[in-house]
């Protein structure tokens, strides 16, 4: 019987053999030889045309698609290409089906020639997918050798292969081309991205980084440009952070937005806080249209856990419109957390857009919430009811070694009881009424009687994670415990001229001091840095339209910079 190393590299070796042999790299460079692949490094192995067209945001792409100026076959070729010299280069991709992609794509051509006509909204428009996803004729591993050639560890279940997610259903009726499903860590429960299968999983912009977990192939792929649109997942931070890792915008929606049916996932049926599937694209144009594509296929017909509620082009208007009356709109802003201080990159993010809005004539208080240690208890607590016995038998369906970066919690403790779970759920409820009311008691704070619209902070205290050095957590999760919708929005990146080591910094903790320390002005230099807008629970169309006012100023400002 091969052992599960053997499992593992024939996998690998055959999902590489997919790649066609034009497109294979002789060498491949070291991270300190060539450690930025985000920028134009891979323009050497494309066409002009290939260029063009991968460089051309998800909104940029429908326009020509769906008016039959791109073709989707070349528009599948040039990012099946450019995700292909990715994923050689930072190790992004598990599964590969560029040839089912194209064949695809040539029938979306097909139907517009004879039709004069896209098939849907997203005609032509390649869409990449976290490996959580359930895509027929591709396995679905979520990075473990045990799940190979079987469907979600079992086999003979006459799904294997031929089930799909409801989404994936759905973006395939609106025309999408799927082509790759990116890599995951084992368990998913990780701020890196690594597996058995796949490898270690590396920022695009700087090799030598993590590039965030668990929707960290997803992050490197498109910040690489290699895909214009995914879907990844996140139940403590797996969209947020590899989208703010990788310099790209990154939507947590709220649970029952985006229909999650059919997904494989880990700890299923731990219910305290439900995991979301959120997109992560190059553009906020990228999350807006496919905010308004999925809602558009009323998913609540197809998942019971979904809410009826369409996209609400009322309330994203209405913000729109009052982001152009100064005065108008109120912030908080949480530049720690108490917990763990942020680097100097990220604090300087912050402060960016802190004066952005003042200078929009906006209101912005401190914000001073209940504990997020409290909210790091709950969310312990939920994750480790089962004393990661779910994860420990996946693993052992191969007998493979798990990394040491992933949250095994309580292992070899005994499980939660009923009593124990109901407990920490009245916890929760109890800590997110309490948010709730100091929410709403900002109204005293704003000078506009209203309560504030929207929270910034960081997405974690570093612009990427070192490998095997995440930490702190808390600033996605407390969001999670909450269910707040949060955007990731790109600001700047590192300067080790300006982002000069604190010499004055005080640490809260062990953990804090750890952190600072972890800085080094010359590694970070030139990563990107990103922050986090934090909305009320349900409201994502108010999130997008405050995301796009911010990043449309955050432009203005450094243009005008240029000048």
């Amino acid at each position: 019987m091969a052992s599960w190393q053997e499992i593992a590299r024939t996998k690998r070796e055959h999902t590489n053999s997919l790649i066609p042999k034009e497109w294979r790299l002789s060498k491949i460079p070291t991270p300190e030889e060539q450690c930025d692949i985000a920028g134009t490094y891979l323009h050497q192995f494309l066409t002009p045309n290939e260029i063009e067209i991968t460089e051309t945001p998800a909104e940029g792409i429908l326009a020509r698609t769906t008016t039959g100026q791109w073709k989707a076959e070349d528009v599948a070729r040039s990012f099946a290409h450019r995700a292909a010299l990715a994923h050689q280069h930072v190790n992004c991709l598990l599964e590969i089906f560029f040839n089912a992609a194209i064949e695809d794509a040539k029938k979306l051509d097909a139907y517009f020639a004879e039709h004069k006509k896209p098939i849907g909204i997203l005609h032509g428009l390649p869409v990449s997918l976290k490996d959580q996803f359930h895509v027929k004729d591709v396995d679905t591993t979520i990075g473990y050798v045990g799940w190979l050639g079987t469907f979600e560890g079992k086999k003979g279940t006459n799904k294997e292969r031929v089930f799909e997610s409801v989404l994936v259903e759905d973006l395939r009726r609106m025309g999408a081309v799927l082509y790759c499903k990116t890599s995951v860590p084992h368990t998913l429960m990780c701020g890196e991205t690594l597996n058995n299968i796949a490898g270690y999983c590396e920022n695009s912009k700087n090799r030598k980084l993590t590039s965030g977990g668990s929707s960290g192939g997803e992050g490197a792929l498109i910040s690489a440009r290699g895909s214009p649109l995914g879907f990844g997942t996140d139940i403590g931070g797996s969209v947020r952070i590899p989208a703010a890792f990788n310099g790209i915008f990154g939507l947590r929606p709220s649970t029952g937005r985006i229909p999650y049916e059919g997904v494989a996932n880990t700890m299923d049926g731990q219910n305290s806080i439900l995991s979301v599937i959120g997109p992560l694209s190059s553009t906020i144009g990228g999350i807006n249209l496919s905010l308004r594509a999925v809602l558009s296929q009323s998913p609540w017909l197809n998942d019971p856990l979904i809410h009826e509620i369409p996209w609400r082009e009322d309330l994203y208007k209405k913000t729109l419109d009052t982001t152009r009356q100064r005065g108008k709109l109120s912030f908080g802003v949480l530049r720690h957390d108490g917990i763990c201080q942020p680097q100097p990159p990220v604090t300087r993010a912050i402060n960016m857009v802190v004066d952005i809005l003042k200078e929009g004539g906006h209101n912005v208080i401190d914000w001073s919430p209940p504990s997020h240690s409290r909210a790091a208890e709950i969310a312990n607590a939920a994750f480790s009811y089962d004393s990661a016995t779910d994860c420990l038998n996946d693993f052992a369906l191969s007998g493979e070694d798990h990394a040491p970066q992933v949250m095994l919690g309580r292992r070899g403790k005994p499980q939660f009881n009923a009593t124990q779970i109901a407990a920490n759920n009245v916890t929760k409820r109890q800590y997110q009424k309490e948010y709730l009311d100091y929410w709403n008691s900002t109204a005293e704070l704003t000078g506009t009687n209203e309560p504030v619209d929207a929270i910034i902070t960081c997405v974690a205290p570093f612009p990427a994670a070192r490998p095997q050095k995440f930490t702190h957590y808390m600033y996605t999760m407390v969001f999670n415990v909450l269910d707040y919708p949060c955007m990731v929005i790109p600001v700047t990146t590192a300067d080790k001229h300006v982002d000069v080591v604190n010499a004055n910094f005080e640490s809260l903790n062990d953990d804090d001091k750890t952190t600072q320390e972890l800085y080094d002005p010359e590694l970070y230099d030139g990563s990107h840095v990103c922050v986090q807008l934090v909305g009320r629970r349900l409201q994502e169309e108010k999130v997008v339209a405050l995301s796009e006012y911010i990043s449309e100023r955050l432009r203005e400002t450094k243009a005008a910079t240029k000048l």
